[in-house]
């Protein structure tokens, strides 16, 4: 391993602080893929002596997973796993492998199967028109609007509905539990996963336990978080276990909750209350941010890309005319917008890599030998402007996704049998919203290119000016 590329290292702790001071300035995959485009498609970087081998290339990537699942030669980093039970309260699937991941994949699956995200049509259709809505009085005062706090709420908003039970239209029932804050939420949700950043970069257990105004905005967070979902999973439990019937009148419970996600999950036996609230929690996180940040980064290259808009809006104006609006059926109509969609998730990724699995015997990835407890991590930055993978790899091009993209690799849902649970959810409503305000506006990206370049980060990418747009 010390024959392959790797950033300097410090005597004793390798590449460990540099790594510590990117993620305390939330910067952690932005300086790996900085070092992908400097030591190339597959270098290691150390913690103390212990190797992360990070890969760019992303056939070689996606070689070694699928045979390390097969084989199981690789498994869950133990320590990332206990990074995630600690900023979430508990375990949670993707911590698992084997058996306890398999029946906690199959209960989910209950409610991400095809059939279901084609019933949360309905839901995605209210919330993006509540979106148009709201751009429409913010343009009649010509106002600039940033709108990625707009589609973070969006999403934020759909996933509650769906998980949750929680009304669009914010009227909240206060016996099911607390109202959903928008803003406030996605705050608690951004500190928490910072400090995760923090976690896996190495960060020591008793740094969280300084008297710092850091550290005192994570445990009000933490305990924020429980509040918001925990009298939920309690009503949740109590609805799928209990052997005496539930008078629902005398308890008021909406119908939109008996039907949510949480009590299927509850009908599992099982999941405790513990392993429910720290789900909760991590499903309210991967639901929001993935799908509204790739929808802000997608609009601005819309806006810079004025010959992709022109073909995609009279694709939509097509399907709109014939059925008078989108719907669920005309979907499949819109495969174009799907490739605009899977074009902005090349060029911008915004998960941008990982660290979650380890070496459990010796392997070999392409040429290198690659010993027992190694670290593999990705970037997918780097990997996604490969030349050899994507030809005219900066240009945004949606074609290249509808003509013969079996021969091209896309990794940013993952996959084998840990593909991203809410994939499906996640182009239903970037498919929609993007339709929607292609139909209804024109617009400007204020900034410019800046706005797709300068990036900040959290646990995901995002633009750092938050995508400001000028609607017409």
């Amino acid at each position: 391993m010390r024959s392959l590329p790797s950033p300097p290292q410090q005597l004793l702790f390798g590449n460990a602080l540099q790594l510590l001071k990117a993620a305390k300035e939330n910067r952690f995959n932005a300086l790996r893929a900085d070092w992908a485009k400097q030591y190339g498609k597959i270098y290691v970087s150390w913690i103390g002596n212990k190797p992360i081998l990070t890969l760019s290339d992303f056939r070689l990537l996606e070689e070694t997973i699928s045979s390390g699942f097969k084989e199981g030669t690789l498994v869950r980093d133990p320590k990332l796993t206990q990074a995630w039970s600690e900023v979430l309260g508990g375990q949670v699937m993707i911590q698992k492998d084997g058996q306890e991941w398999k029946w906690r994949r199959q209960t989910y699956n209950q409610s991400f199967n095809s059939k279901q995200i084609q019933a949360y049509f309905e839901t995605v259709e209210k919330a993006c028109e509540q979106v148009v809505d709201l751009i429409k009085q913010r343009v009649e005062k010509q106002e600039v609007i940033r709108v990625d706090p707009v589609f973070s709420e969006l999403t934020m908003r759909i996933i509650s509905r769906l998980l949750l039970g929680i009304r669009l239209d914010g009227k909240n029932n206060q016996q099911e539990g607390p109202p959903l804050e928008p803003e406030r939420l996605y705050r608690a949700l951004s500190i928490v996963t910072s400090r995760f950043i923090s976690k896996t970069a190495g960060e020591k257990k008793w740094v969280e336990y300084l008297p710092t105004q850091q550290n005192k905005d994570y445990s009000i967070a933490k305990k924020y978080l429980r509040n918001f979902v925990e009298s939920r999973v309690d009503l949740a439990l109590k609805i799928a276990r209990t052997e005496q019937e539930i008078d629902i009148d005398s308890v008021q419970i909406s119908s939109e909750f008996k039907k949510s996600i949480l009590v299927k999950l509850a009908k599992q036996a099982k999941f405790t209350k513990k392993m429910l609230c720290a789900e909760a929690i991590g499903i309210l996180f991967a639901g929001t941010d993935t799908t509204a940040h790739t929808l802000s980064f997608t609009v601005g290259a819309l806006g810079l890309n004025p010959d992709v808009f022109k073909k995609a809006r009279a694709i939509v104006d097509s399907v709109w005319e014939k059925n008078g609006r989108i719907t669920s059926e005309s979907l499949k109509e819109l495969i174009y917008i799907q490739g605009v969609i899977r074009e902005s998730m090349r060029l911008y990724p915004v998960s941008n890599g990982g660290t979650g699995w380890i070496t459990k015997s010796d392997i070999k990835v392409g040429d290198t030998n690659v010993p027992s407890g190694t670290k593999i991590s990705w970037s997918f930055s780097s990997g996604a402007r490969n030349p050899d993978e994507y030809s005219n790899p900066n240009q945004f091009i949606p074609e290249r996704w509808l003509e013969d993209s079996s021969s091209l690799t896309f990794l940013f849902f993952g996959l084998g049998p840990h593909r991203c649970l809410g994939e499906s959810l996640a182009i239903l409503e970037a498919t929609v919203m993007l339709a929607m305000l292609i139909r209804y506006f024109d617009w400007e990206v204020v900034n410019g290119q800046e706005s797709l370049e300068k990036l900040g980060q959290n646990l995901t990418v995002f633009p750092s000016d938050r995508m400001p747009i000028r609607f017409k």
